[in-house]
């Protein structure tokens, strides 16, 4: 019995890393901006974006891109390595601080959590 009891834990401990490690929380931000408003609008954008994955540890990626056409039609994908990432994120200073100086700017905002089918990149 006792043999039994410590193989089981041996295998919890050696799965436990496994067992809770937390999926990435993954979301779509899709921005339309006032045309008249669009550089103003990158350039908090990029601001915003660079200190959030400077100086937060659970934010992993942030891209954003704009459609050929609609300039003013704005993709951001994120990338958080768990929902209580995003949830810190969106209190953070410099979060509260784009939001708010890009609200007057922004037509439509649509919020989209997806789930990551397959996460490939090169190493550097």
């Amino acid at each position: 019995m006792k043999r039994q009891t410590a193989l089981l834990l041996l295998l919890g401990f050696l799965w436990s890393p496994y067992l809770l490690a937390q999926e990435p929380y993954v979301r779509i931000a899709k921005i339309i901006v006032d045309s008249s408003q669009l550089k103003e609008y990158q350039a908090l954008l990029k601001e915003g974006i660079a200190t959030s994955v400077k100086l937060e540890k659970g934010v992993l990626k942030m891209y954003a891109v704009y459609e050929k056409d609609k300039p003013n039609h704005v993709t951001v994908f994120e990338t958080y390595a768990s929902k209580s990432a995003y949830e810190s994120h969106i209190k953070t200073t410099h979060f509260q601080q784009y939001k708010n100086s890009t609200q007057q700017m922004v037509r439509s905002l649509e919020l989209i959590d997806v789930v990551p089918i397959i996460y490939e990149s090169k190493k550097e």
